[in-house]
């Protein structure tokens, strides 16, 4: 086990000059990066459509409601895969962590001809209960009993859960939960018809979490090397504590699953 507060390691200390030269060395290589990701967004800006000729319906505060009825009068719709499994005690600590960056910009979505919603696997009351515990105000349904998280990868259906290999990020591979974080973005036209025009997973949500961009910026930056697990140190913000330790030789742990009575008095999962 190790502290999460290890010390600065001590590094070049240089003089006024020599520090402008080194900045703006580096600063020529930011405005490369820049170009580029400002290319990467043209071409995915410029990716096919997929028409959606499924038609999901999703529980919300205000009963069922479709995928088209998610856009509200937005014609475009980002979707967040919460890793948030039926039955589970809480969400996921990682999806969390990202979801506490989420309530700040869905305004701002909004007036850009943008609907925002959250979208898990769990039945929609337990999603209610969390949201509720962790203050947020975003909107979040459940796709509980249908095909939507297993048809966009992110839930795990029975013959992977069997099989030990998922499909995940475009390609199969191993992954240690039942859920898996993702973001998925949809078209509305004027017709009504909808289209899917991207998804993303895995690292590709990085650009999503202010937090590591602050931290890329200091000087121990996101401090995840030798964790077996990168997100090891994230933690629920209502369960942070001062002085609280890491396990680097901890692996991802999917939240517990609460077992719940039936009415026949038999634990089962809901």
């Amino acid at each position: 086990m190790a502290t999460i507060a290890t010390e600065v390691k001590q590094h070049d200390v240089v003089s006024h000059d020599d520090w402008i030269e080194a900045r703006k060395a580096l600063l020529r290589k930011e405005k490369e990066f820049t170009r580029q990701r400002d290319e990467l967004s043209r071409l995915r800006k410029s990716l096919p459509w997929e028409k959606v000729d499924k038609k999901y319906e999703f529980e919300g505060p205000n009963g069922k409601a479709t995928l088209g009825e998610l856009f509200g009068r937005r014609s475009q719709l980002v979707i967040y895969h919460f890793m948030f499994g039926p039955a589970w005690k809480e969400g996921c600590p990682s999806c969390s962590y990202l979801a506490d960056h989420f309530d700040g910009m869905t305004i701002h979505l909004a007036n850009r001809d943008v609907a925002f919603a959250v979208i898990s696997h769990a039945p929609y009351a337990e999603i209610e209960a969390f949201r509720k515990r962790m203050g947020w105000n975003f909107a979040w349904v459940s796709s509980f009993g249908g095909d939507f998280n297993y048809d966009y990868q992110v839930s795990a259906t029975d013959d992977e859960k069997k099989g030990g290999k998922v499909y995940y990020n475009y390609e199969t591979m191993e992954f240690p939960s039942d859920e898996r974080p993702g973001m998925s973005v949809f078209a509305k036209d004027a017709s009504g018809e909808v289209f899917h025009t991207y998804s993303t997973y895995a690292r590709g949500l990085d650009i999503l979490v202010g937090t590591y961009n602050f931290l890329d910026l200091v000087p121990k930056g996101r401090d995840e090397e030798g964790l077996k697990h990168t997100m090891a140190w994230v933690r629920h913000h209502d369960k942070y504590e001062e002085g609280y330790v890491v396990d680097a030789k901890r692996g991802y742990v999917q939240p517990e699953v609460v077992k719940k009575e039936s009415a026949e008095g038999k634990c089962c999962h809901e």
